[in-house]
């Protein structure tokens, strides 16, 4: 699947003063998907579901 197949959208976790300082994920069965809001034609990252939730998990710690 292509970056323009997936459906994305701005993270709740992506909280700035900034509108355009977000965090976009798209979510598949076996994948997440993050990018920089303000590159979308940029390079973005894959992470398996539970490594995704080990992130989410550690950064609301914070």
């Amino acid at each position: 699947m292509t970056a323009t197949e997936l459906h994305w959208f701005k993270s709740s976790y992506s909280d700035s003063s900034n509108p355009n300082d977000c965090v976009e994920i798209a979510n598949t069965p076996t994948t997440i998907h993050v990018r920089d809001s303000k590159n979308t034609p940029g390079p973005h990252l894959t992470f398996p579901p539970s490594a995704w939730a080990g992130f989410v998990s550690y950064a609301s710690e914070s």
